[in-house]
Parts: C-alpha cells; sequence; structure tokens
C-alpha cells in the first residue's frame, strides 16, 4: 500500500512540476522513440531514488548523478549511483526503476540522469524536474489504536506508535526522536502527545463521528535540523452505532392555540448486555425540517417533551438522537399535532318590559389556516350563578357571509319566554379547526310582578263622590313575593257597555307596596290597575286586574 501511494504521489508531483517549471521530459539526441526521463525522486525514502523512464527499446543501463543543489554548473558531482532494478512497470521499456544513494553529506541534491536502451540510443544528462532531498525522516511506525471499532460501552480510543528518524546515510537503522510533540487529528478531534525516551507515544480520544480519518504527525525536533517529514497516509476508522428504540406516551396531540401539550416516554440503547436506559440523548419533534420540539433524556433514559401549538404538524416524527452520532443509530416514531385555531365570540343580550330577550353577536378567527364549520352555530346558555349549571337555550345558526380570517360573521336571536334571572353567555361550538370560544357571564334580571287584592270603594258610589283603590304592588324575586316600593301601576276604566279601556293616571304605592290614589265617580264602568309603565330595568308588567263599581 506504501509504494503504489508514494508511486501515484510521485507521479502527480512530476507531472504538476512539468506543468508549472516548463521542464518537459528528456530524450536521446538526434533520435525519435529513444528513451525518455520523466522523474527522479527520493519519494521521503531515506537512501534510495526512483527513476521514472520509459523507451521504444528495453531500458538496459540507468546512471544518476548528484550536484549540490547551490554549487554552479561544471562543479564536480558529489556522487553517483548505477545500481538500478526496476521496482514497478510491466516490462523494462517502461516503469521506475529504484537504486540506493550514497553521499557523505545531507542536503539537497539535483538529479542529472543517464539513459540507454537495447537499441543504442542513449540520453545524457537529462535534468530531472524534482530535487533529491537527501535528509534525515521523521515517520511514524507501528501505529496501533485499541479498541479497533469502538462501540457505546467501550467509547474511549487509545493510539500509540513510535516517532523514529532515519538517516539516509545509513537507512535501516531507525533512532528513537524523544521529546517530539505528535499532532493527532480524528475527524473533529484534535489532540497531542510528546514521545517518550524510546520515542513511543500515547494518546486517547473519544470518537464523535462514526467514520473518520486518523492522520499522526510529528513536529519538527531540535536534534533533527532540517529534517523531512512524509506525507502521512490517514488511517480510517469507524465506530458500531447501536441499535435505539424509545416510547411514546402518545402518538397524537389535539391542542387549542395557545396551548402546549407533553409526550413522555423513555429511550434505549442495545448493547452486548441487553437492552438499557439511554441518557443524555436528544428527543427531537421534527416537521418536515422544523423542529417544532425537543428534549434530552434524564440518566435513566426517560424524557418529557413539551410541544408548543404554535405550529401545526400533521405529519411530524418523534426522533431519538441526530444523524451522525458515533455510538448510537436513530430511531424514529410516527406523531402528528392538531391545532384548533383561537376564535374570538362577543355577545349583547337585553330583556324588555315584555320578558322577551333579545341577543346579537359576532364570532371571528385570526389564523389564515382555519375553516368555518359547515354549520357554525352558537349556544345561548344560562346560569343561576354565573359559575355552574349552565343550561342550553338555544342553538343559533351564525351564517357565514365573508369566510375570511379577521372578518366577523354575525348572528341574532329572541327568546319569548327566557329565564328572567339568570346569567347569561354565548358559547361558539367550534370544530377541530377552530377552538371553542365563551363570552364572559352578563347577569340579566327582571321580576314579575302582580297587584293582589284589588278592588275600589266605595261600591255603590254617588255621581261626584271619590273612590279609593287599594290593593298591594308586588314583585317576585326566587319563590317570594315582595312588596315594591314607590310603584306607579296605570289605573284604567272601562265604561258600561264599552269594550276598551281608557287610561285615567297613574297611582302610587308606599314602602309597603300598597296602592294610594282617588278619582272622582261619573258612571258605571269596571276599574283596573296594572304595572305597565314606568318599570325601570329590572321589572317586568303585571297583569290587569279589574274591580266593577256601580255609581248612582
Amino acid at each position: 500500500m506504501r509504494r503504489s501511494t508514494f508511486l501515484a504521489a510521485a507521479t502527480a508531483t512530476a507531472l504538476s512540476a512539468s506543468l508549472f517549471t516548463g521542464t518537459a521530459p528528456a530524450h536521446a539526441d538526434g533520435t525519435t522513440g529513444g528513451p525518455v526521463l520523466s522523474d527522479a525522486d527520493g519519494w521521503y525514502q531515506p537512501g534510495l531514488l526512483f527513476v521514472t523512464a520509459h523507451s521504444d527499446s528495453p531500458l538496459t543501463r540507468i546512471t544518476a548523478h548528484f550536484y549540490p543543489l547551490d554549487a554552479p554548473d561544471g562543479a564536480p558531482e558529489a556522487g553517483s549511483t548505477e545500481d538500478f532494478t526496476q521496482y514497478s512497470g510491466q516490462d523494462a521499456r517502461s516503469g521506475v526503476w529504484r537504486a540506493p544513494v550514497h553521499l557523505a553529506e545531507l542536503g539537497d541534491y539535483r538529479v542529472t540522469v543517464d539513459l540507454q536502451d537495447a537499441s543504442g540510443a542513449t540520453v545524457t544528462g537529462a535534468l530531472s524536474p524534482h530535487t533529491l532531498h537527501y535528509r534525515t525522516v521523521i515517520t511514524v511506525t507501528g501505529l496501533t489504536t485499541t479498541p479497533d471499532v469502538p462501540d457505546y460501552l467501550h467509547q474511549d480510543v487509545s493510539v500509540s506508535g513510535t516517532v523514529v528518524a532515519r538517516d539516509p546515510r545509513d537507512p535501516n537503522a531507525a533512532d528513537p526522536v524523544d521529546g517530539v510533540t505528535v499532532d493527532l487529528d480524528a475527524g473533529r478531534i484534535h489532540t497531542t502527545a510528546t514521545t517518550a525516551a524510546d520515542g513511543r507515544f500515547t494518546a486517547a480520544f473519544v470518537p464523535t463521528e462514526p467514520s473518520f480519518q486518523l492522520y499522526t504527525v510529528p513536529e519538527s525536533s531540535s536534534r533533527y535540523p532540517g529534517a523531512i517529514h512524509p506525507p502521512v497516509s490517514p488511517q480510517n476508522l469507524h465506530t458500531a452505532q447501536a441499535p435505539v428504540r424509545f416510547s411514546a406516551g402518545t402518538h397524537a396531540l389535539n391542542l387549542e392555540q395557545g396551548e402546549t401539550g407533553t409526550v413522555t416516554g423513555r429511550a434505549e440503547i442495545q448493547t452486548a448486555a441487553g437492552w438499557q436506559p439511554l441518557p443524555h440523548t436528544t428527543i427531537t419533534l421534527l416537521d418536515s425540517a422544523y423542529v417544532a420540539g425537543q428534549t434530552t433524556t434524564d440518566s435513566r433514559g426517560d424524557y418529557t417533551l413539551h410541544v408548543s401549538s404554535n405550529n401545526a404538524a400533521p405529519s411530524a416524527e418523534l426522533v431519538a438522537g441526530t444523524g451522525g452520532m458515533p455510538f448510537q443509530q436513530t430511531a424514529t416514531e410516527p406523531f402528528s399535532l392538531h391545532v384548533a385555531f383561537t376564535t374570538h365570540t362577543a355577545v349583547t343580550a337585553s330583556l324588555h318590559d315584555d320578558g322577551t330577550l333579545t341577543t346579537d353577536g359576532y364570532v371571528y378567527y385570526e389564523d389564515t389556516r382555519a375553516h368555518w364549520p359547515a354549520k357554525a352555530t352558537v349556544t345561548l346558555q344560562y346560569s343561576k350563578d354565573g359559575k355552574s349549571g349552565w343550561k342550553d337555550a338555544a342553538t343559533i345558526p351564525v351564517p357565514i357571509r365573508h369566510n375570511k380570517p379577521l372578518v366577523p360573521e354575525t348572528f341574532a336571536r329572541t327568546l319569548t319566554k327566557p329565564d328572567t334571572d339568570a346569567y347569561w353567555r354565548a358559547r361558539f361550538n367550534g370544530n377541530p379547526d377552530l377552538g371553542t370560544s365563551t363570552t364572559k357571564p352578563v347577569h340579566l334580571y327582571r321580576y314579575a310582578t302582580r297587584i293582589t287584592g284589588f278592588h275600589a270603594s266605595p261600591d255603590p258610589v254617588r255621581k261626584g263622590q271619590s273612590i279609593s283603590f287599594a290593593g298591594t304592588l308586588q314583585y317576585k324575586k326566587g319563590t317570594t313575593w315582595k312588596p315594591l316600593d314607590g310603584g306607579a301601576p296605570t289605573l284604567y276604566f272601562k265604561p258600561r257597555g264599552s269594550s276598551t279601556y281608557h287610561y285615567v293616571c297613574e297611582l302610587a304605592s308606599d314602602s309597603n307596596g300598597h296602592l294610594k290614589g282617588r278619582v272622582t265617580a261619573e258612571q258605571d264602568g269596571t276599574w283596573a290597575v296594572a304595572l305597565s309603565r314606568q318599570t325601570g330595568s329590572h321589572y317586568l308588567t303585571s297583569t290587569r286586574v279589574s274591580d266593577y263599581v256601580d255609581v248612582r
């Protein structure tokens, strides 16, 4: 794996150098199809040189010459090598050849190459596009990770290895490098370790992703100035994600707008020891990509999720966990949230002298997602104390004329025989899309009245004499009749032989409800009295009572 990796890197490096420096592959002088040098590089292998070349005929001889990088043209070479063996390629016409390099001093060197093939064609002094870095190479060896595949019960990963330095003049000797810092990158995690006297280092981390690449890069050491660090090939690692399950106390909520509902349950994870509580895991209510609610399990795996009615989620789902968690899978449960949107209802009501009750009012909603019922109605209700025992008096249709948010739809109704001492309210009955709404109770009361013991005297009476009237004006509160103080019942008279009563005057009543008043006798006829005028806002008209008087 290392050789193929370095070969690909060297080929790519040679190509990019050719493109950017303008250096062309070297051909044999005056020939076509003869030897061609593509590259000569050390590939970060201490004491080795790799030559990439090709020719129409098999290559029979390769010689590399080395010159200090800062040496002028014509300076003597620092060394050479021709002990090449083919490293890769299908035959000797094309491939990579490798040879050991023995130089007295560390440093950077220009490389020229002489090539000869079986046809006798040669190329001399072909300049490599790359410099040979004849320097100490510092690498990490023996890298191990434990465990190889971390899981929920074994999350801590231990990394160990040894940092060694190889001098190209003695490439078979690997000297441990102590006191050097090693940078470790594992996905989104970065940590460091320091080598001991034997060059070994150890570090630990907990993965944050299910799969990641581990890079270990030693930093420069003052013991080896100018040393090079080969490109690091990462180690591919992954975790084991355990199955997860969870319960939900309900898979559907029906809320009125403004309310908050709750969902409770428990999350568990499957391990080698069986299913066990899953603590500190996110439980999310997702409506498409929108987070409609979120909570976290406690140390026992239990959770309570508060769900707001601000956003309806008819096709949501509950999700345990989040994507990309290193040691656990995610789990889902179906969920639906239906919201009945807020409505506003108002009503006015009043009682009249004749005992009728008239009501009118309106209903409207605000949210554009709401819809009126097919047959919208309002129920008129009453109660004796305005707190409990509400009874339905009438169901009133609400004609939908506008069918728009924020535009009231009106209703009205008149009741002929209502309870005349009660609290009244109107309740919009709603539907699955619209919540119910109820007006505040309004106390309306008008007491029934009557006149008892009515009679006119004297009877008979002489014409021109006074007639006085007796009787008691009362009102009914609850089941008890009480005197009506200060009432003003109306006196009527119907002459004998007539069928029509005529208004005469208003009588008075004292604090005991006793009638007071006199008239002058003119003719035979019937006198009648009733509470029909100036009843105020709390008394109903009474039944008319009468008495016949004979005038002589």
